[in-house]
């Protein structure tokens, strides 16, 4: 296609007096084109499309609105029902030029990324296979956007502490921080509004002033102002997850620190090889360098102490040394505690991990307590292994009682075994393979199994309307296939 300045040029020249040969030579076109320009006077012909479609207005809004806005079922229903072949981006073009579609949302702002600009926080959830077990874990990741620098790292559930503390783990290795840490719309920082008109809460605004940043919500639904630590996430699913294996908590957490820290530091990233260690070193010079001892973020709980010397916190219970039973403070941080009485630090301990509860705990280098706490619970463990050993009867009923959904199972099998003790065996066998023949799990219906043993007479007949056969609910019910009863034909053997 000629542009239109040459095809200007060649009119032009033309009327100057030149030569069609010549006119051809000095801009390179053909004789004919040059002919072809000169009968067009220069001018750019407008040509219209064969096989142009028109499409009724008031049909497009007629299955527009029929289909609630689903653009696609258009298509389907234009084919279908109207027998109107048309491609869907035609479609779809032609739904904006009439204003009948809402026009797709606009990108958000882009921000040139400039060395210290900004960080990137977000979190994401995944379910992993810890050991044997299927676990339900949520990944937190810093990313600095220029030298494209991460943290990650896993928690069983994240809240406004655990954020904090995790700020405060990634910030005090890299020592240094951008002004700005851009976040999605989480109540974890901010306190309402949302993107630009959000307020941030005023915990979290003090917790920022003393890291010297601020954080900033992007806009909703524009995910992609953040779009570096969105794929940072897609790059853990492809990069981390696949083909490693993590014993607990501590060894995912363990194995996320080394891929992140030192593995990806070293690695080429991008199109443009970027490797995050050397573009850290440059972008130093424009990050707010941190004092090299800013305190650990913790919050504060009171407790008592038993008359034993422990005292309670997330299902674990910690000896506090000393004869006294005052209330202490303890002070809890991302990875330990400390136990404070009077201002001075009495104990301090390194919390468990987050699967650990119903243990007790006492410094290290010091004889154990003689007690154990005063509220810790035990397990039934003992009383289902004795329970196993009497009988094969009562094992086979424990593998059907122990699975029922909603059990008790603790207090089912302290009951059982108390009851163990109160009757014989011979009796005890008889009861649990009555309910487990019938599928019994109620301790209640168990008893009442267990009284007519005790009492074997004649139980009174039930009460049954004659003419029940003729009620309409029956005639209905006797329409359907009969259940399958089998199960309850045989009786014990000991009937």
């Amino acid at each position: 296609m000629i542009a239109t300045d040459k095809r200007k040029a060649i009119f032009t020249l033309h009327q100057a007096g030149m030569s069609i040969r010549e006119i051809a030579r000095r801009l390179g076109v053909s004789r004919n084109t040059v002919r072809k320009i000169i009968a067009q006077q220069g001018a750019t012909p407008q040509k219209v499309r064969a096989d142009k479609q028109h499409l009724d207005p008031e049909l497009l809004r007629r299955l527009y609105t029929q289909c609630e806005g689903w653009i696609q079922r258009v298509h389907e229903k234009l084919l279908e029902e109207e027998g109107i072949q048309v491609k869907y981006s035609t479609l779809t073009r032609m739904l904006r030029e009439l204003g009948i579609s809402v026009p797709a949302r606009e990108r958000c702002q882009q921000v040139p990324d400039e060395p210290g600009a900004e960080m990137q926080h977000d979190t994401s959830t995944y379910v992993l296979s810890l050991g044997e077990r299927r676990v339900r874990v949520v990944a937190s990741q810093l990313y600095l956007r220029y030298c494209k620098r991460r943290y990650l790292k896993f928690y069983p559930c994240f809240d406004r502490f655990k954020m904090k503390g995790f700020f405060h783990e990634a910030l005090s290795l890299w020592g240094y921080t951008p002004p700005v840490c851009i976040i999605d719309n989480t109540n974890l920082a901010r306190w309402y509004g949302l993107g630009k008109e959000a307020v941030i809460v005023p915990e979290m605004v003090a917790f920022g002033k003393q890291y010297s940043f601020h954080f900033i919500c992007h806009a909703p639904k524009h995910s992609d102002r953040k779009a570096g630590e969105e794929r940072g996430f897609f790059f853990v699913e492809t990069n981390f997850f696949p083909g490693r294996h993590f014993a607990d908590f501590a060894d995912l957490n363990r194995q996320a620190f080394d891929w992140a820290t030192v593995r990806l530091e070293n690695r080429a990233q991008g199109k443009a090889g970027l490797i995050p260690a050397r573009a850290f070193e440059y972008e130093q010079a424009f990050l707010v360098r941190l004092p090299p001892h800013l305190p650990a973020p913790y919050r504060i709980v009171s407790r008592g102490i038993d008359q034993y010397g422990y005292v309670a916190f997330e299902g674990n219970y910690y000896w506090v040394p000393g004869t006294g039973r005052p209330d202490v403070k303890v002070l809890q941080y991302s990875d330990h505690l400390k136990i404070y009485h009077a201002r001075q630090c009495v104990a301090e301990y390194p919390l468990p991990a987050w699967e650990v509860k119903n243990q007790s705990f006492s410094p290290k280098g010091l004889p154990a307590p003689p007690h154990q706490p005063h509220n810790r619970h035990h397990g039934s463990q003992e009383e289902e292994k004795r329970l196993r050993a009497l009988s094969r009867v009562v094992a086979a009923y424990l593998d059907f009682a122990l699975q029922t959904p909603g059990l008790q199972r603790h207090q089912f099998l302290r009951r059982l075994f108390a009851l163990s003790q109160r009757i014989s065996p011979q009796l005890l066998d008889k009861t649990l393979q009555r309910a487990t023949q019938y599928r019994i799990s109620d301790w209640e219906t168990l008893q009442n199994i267990l009284r007519l043993y005790c009492d074997p007479g004649d139980l009174p007949a039930p009460e049954v309307q004659a003419d029940y056969q003729q009620r309409e609910s029956y005639q209905e019910g006797s329409l359907t296939e009969k259940p399958d009863l089998s199960i309850y034909q045989t009786p014990p053997d000991d009937e």
